[in-house]
């Protein structure tokens, strides 16, 4: 079973609010997931982001991959590590 991190849509129509979590890859983007990590809203200035660091990082050790915008987030909230190079 392949596993990710990704951002599940919440809110209403024109207003989005997100949650952060751990889903199977087949699974639909607003379906069934396996854990809640936290939530993202990109509406406030500065966008709120409120993840639980230590869950996240332990499903990364698991083999769990985010998607693109569940990365940048993460690494927003300090969850992943980014090298600046």
């Amino acid at each position: 079973m392949a596993v990710k991190i990704r951002l599940t849509r919440m809110g209403d129509k024109k207003s989005p609010f997100y949650r952060v979590v751990v889903a199977d890859s087949k699974s639909p983007r607003d379906g069934k997931y396996i854990d809640l990590l936290g939530t993202y809203n990109p509406l406030t200035n500065p966008a709120e982001i409120k993840i639980d660091n230590a869950k996240a990082q332990q499903w990364l050790k698991n083999g769990a991959t985010p998607t693109e915008t569940a990365k940048s987030v993460l690494v927003k909230s300090g969850a992943i590590n980014e090298d600046k190079k």
